[in-house]
């Protein structure tokens, strides 16, 4: 990979993210996608909403971001677009403020096809605020609301974006730089609605509260939750409907 992506973050700024965060390892796949697409940073709007993923963007990258209200960076992303139909704009923001606060949102924009493209940065539960359940949290799973282990099926939000509507969409982990970029590079390049899903551990609420203390154990916990595309087809039991499935969705 370069490392022009260096040259795309905002000079002097600290990360704002906790210590072992898969945060910071998106937004180096994310500059790292801008910069090898030759993306000028002047043509492009990113848009992020509340949560720990809405800090990706901003304050983080030196260019325009839009920090918006919880659960609404898409209607305001659409209507960006919408008014300046040049722009690449990109939404880029957690699972709690996608999948809970902004799930219509989400659903909406891609049944009608709007030319942006979401990056979900999906730790499994509302890490900013204390680490309490949301839409992808996994079966069993414990949150700050759900001690007893979460007992709500998560959504499966590639699935649910391509039902909608959307013309492509994957899931990686955040370790998988090389296919994560590549994901965002080709988002980015298709006319509509695209999504990318990057599942990024959070040794700080969701590990502490699955019993995965250290940053190595949360890391390895949440890769055990991932199968490949290519490997989910020849599971079979539980095992085969718990677990992520990585790749790309875009030929279903």
């Amino acid at each position: 990979m370069s490392d022009g992506w260096r040259g795309l973050l905002r000079p002097g700024v600290n990360l704002p993210f906790c210590p072992g965060c898969g945060h910071r390892l998106l937004l180096r796949h994310l500059l790292t996608a801008i910069d090898e697409m030759g993306l000028d940073i002047d043509g492009c709007l990113f848009v992020s909403g509340i949560g720990c993923g809405g800090w990706i963007p901003s304050p983080c990258i030196n260019g325009d971001t839009l920090h918006c209200l919880h659960g609404r960076a898409i209607p305001f992303a659409v209507g960006a677009k919408l008014a300046n139909p040049r722009l690449t704009t990109l939404v880029v923001s957690g699972d709690g403020d996608l999948a809970d606060i902004g799930g219509n949102h989400l659903i909406h924009a891609a049944r009608r096809n709007h030319d942006i493209t979401v990056i979900c940065a999906n730790n499994m539960n509302y890490g900013m605020t204390g680490g309490q359940v949301c839409a992808t949290t996994p079966l069993g799973a414990t949150t700050h609301t759900t001690p007893t282990g979460n007992r709500n099926r998560p959504f499966d939000l590639c699935a649910l974006v391509r039902a909608a509507g959307a013309q492509y969409a994957a899931r990686y982990l955040v370790t998988q730089g090389p296919e994560m970029v590549a994901a965002i590079k080709k988002a980015v390049g298709i006319t509509g609605f695209t999504f990318v899903e990057a599942v990024s551990p959070c040794p700080t609420q969701f590990g502490r509260q699955n019993r995965k203390d250290s940053v190595k154990e949360a890391y390895a916990f949440v890769e055990s939750m991932t199968v490949p595309r290519e490997l989910a087809g020849v599971e079979t039991g539980s095992s085969a409907h718990s677990r992520l499935v990585t790749g790309e969705f875009d030929d279903e």
